[in-house]
């Protein structure tokens, strides 16, 4: 596809991979890799051949979340890659064909709202996950839309408060992924469910997708846009300035207690 460098498309017997490609920085949300996703989406959506659609990663990391460098350079007036990742999130959860997310790597922040959204998710048993969004001084607001219809509550309060790191294994008992398997399984595990999904009338997909969703009782763009403003606001706080700052820079930000 003409233009795009950071999200590739292959389509073979009715499933379309779309692979992050962005590596050098974990994958992270950018604002390019943003708008190559969602316009590698309306492809895939308008797409007769396309029966399913694999999300998957090239490089060790699945995604990081948010780009935390363009965050930090946001101008005035300019949407932060926050704000455009809710309207890939909505895209991904209203898609009117089967998603489903590979993960053969870590996954943080944004990138477990990638996961929430798809409607399948198998992740490689190695594979570790966080909502590391306390720990910058921001909420996960945004992914909140598509990750707490997942997750026990009891699993998400803990995670999303403490910003620890959890397992494959774990990341299946909460809800969060469909199936954790064997690192070496992970690719046969995703042909596996291709296979089953593929054999599904089209239509008959695309209705039961939205009898999936009746339980949600707002629109999830009106809820993803209050939820995106929400972020915003922590984001360019004093104290989310300060986590993104300190993330960066690898050092602990300055409401850490010092060690005597």
């Amino acid at each position: 596809m003409p233009g795009m460098d950071l999200v590739r498309t292959v389509t073979e017997a009715g499933v379309t991979t779309l692979t992050l490609d962005s590596p050098a920085n974990r994958n992270a949300l950018s604002r390019a890799l943003i708008t190559e996703l969602l316009a590698a989406l309306s492809d895939a959506a308008a797409a007769v051949e396309t029966r399913v659609v694999v999300l998957s990663h090239t490089g060790p990391v699945f995604c990081s979340g948010a780009d935390l460098k363009e965050t930090a350079a946001t101008e005035p007036g300019q949407r932060l890659p926050v704000e455009l990742m809710a309207d890939l999130l909505a895209e991904i959860w209203e898609f009117p064909k089967p998603v489903l997310a590979r993960i053969a790597g870590p996954a943080r922040a944004g990138g477990l709202g990638l996961i929430g959204a798809a409607d399948l998710a198998v992740c490689a048993a190695s594979a570790t996950f966080a909502f590391t969004e306390v720990r910058l001084g921001v909420i996960p607001a945004v992914i909140s839309a598509t990750v707490l219809p997942r997750l026990a509550p009891r699993a998400a309060a803990e995670l999303y408060l403490t910003g620890d790191v959890f397992d494959g294994a774990r990341a299946a008992r909460i809800g969060l992924v469909t199936a954790a398997v064997p690192d070496e399984e992970l690719d046969s595990a995703v042909a596996g469910y291709c296979a089953s999904l593929i054999r599904g009338g089209p239509l008959a997909l695309a209705g039961t997708k939205e009898l999936l969703r009746r339980t949600r009782s707002a629109s999830i763009r009106a809820e993803l846009a209050e939820l995106s403003d929400r972020s915003a606001g922590y984001f360019t706080s004093p104290e989310g300035r300060e986590g993104v700052s300190a993330r960066r820079e690898k050092r602990d930000p300055d409401w850490v207690p010092k060690q005597r």
